[in-house]
């Protein structure tokens, strides 16, 4: 499974990069929770947890039905 989360991410990276901002895989939980680590510009962001929402737990879950919630450390 982390390697389909990985693959997903790998998916929005780019568009963070783009901001100066990334994300690191900390964590998969067995009951299908992802933790992840907001890092460069997206760390400090104003905006990250609605990036994080909309953007980043949307495309997860596309990729990887199985996971019911992505959270930020």
């Amino acid at each position: 499974m982390r390697d389909r989360i990985e693959k997903a991410l790998d998916k929005i990276r780019p568009m963070l990069r783009a901001d100066g901002g990334n994300v690191e895989l900390v964590d998969v939980t067995s009951d299908g929770v992802v933790k992840l680590k907001l890092t460069g510009s997206c760390g400090c962001c104003p905006m990250s947890q609605l990036t994080l929402k909309n953007g980043v737990e949307k495309i997860i879950k596309q990729e990887v039905p199985e996971i019911k919630e992505v959270i930020a450390l």
